[in-house]
């Protein structure tokens, strides 16, 4: 039976902190949505990839609190907006402006694509229609389970037909500090570099 760190091994010499969530800096992103006919738009760090196949679902954490989760809920349709580090100022406001006191539909130009209710910001070079699959209850908070109905990416920000982070400089964010990133250098090749281990 499993008996603990010791039992394997030495004792664990970092500092224990606790149950925090240490998978900080996460990409930012403006999730999108129609409430009661008026385009909102909020900031979220916590988007999911949750499989990787024919359909490919994602998943947001929302507090309960935010505007646009009625619009997802009534619409069952949202957007997911891979915004630039540029476009940090306008961001940020959309996270911390509530669309219940202000009017967020003129912060980006409006953008759509198949879906009715799932309104884009086209200056965000990488965009995601999403259908609503299924609404988890956590507690303090709504998790949206979206299926991705179709993707968009400016010309400019792909090598050879696939999107190049290099090129769309994605603004991250760290909660500890309350902090906003920018992408550092590519490191290396997935499924390569490991083949280099002895």
């Amino acid at each position: 039976m499993y008996g603990g760190p010791a039992a394997y091994g030495e004792s664990m010499t970092k500092k224990d902190l606790g149950g925090k969530n240490c998978l900080y800096p996460m990409p930012v992103f403006l999730v999108g949505a129609e409430v009661e006919g008026v385009v909102d738009f909020t900031t979220v760090a916590h988007v999911g990839i949750l499989n990787v196949g024919e359909v490919n679902y994602v998943s947001i954490g929302l507090g309960k609190g935010h505007h646009v989760n009625r619009g997802i809920k009534a619409n069952r349709e949202f957007s997911l907006c891979l915004p630039s580090e540029d476009m940090m100022v306008a961001v940020d406001h959309c996270g911390i402006a509530s669309g219940a006191k202000v009017d967020k539909s003129k912060v980006f130009k409006v953008a759509r694509g198949k879906l009715s209710f799932a309104p884009m910001a086209e200056e965000c070079p990488i965009c995601m229609e999403c259908r609503l699959h299924d609404t988890l209850d956590y507690g303090s908070h709504d998790i949206f389970i979206g299926a991705i109905a179709a993707s968009y990416a400016e010309e400019a920000v792909l090598s050879s037909g696939a999107v190049d982070l290099a090129k769309v400089h994605p603004l991250l964010f760290e909660m500890f500090t309350r902090s906003y990133w920018k992408l550092g250098e590519r490191a290396g090749s997935a499924w390569s570099e490991g083949r280099r281990y002895r």
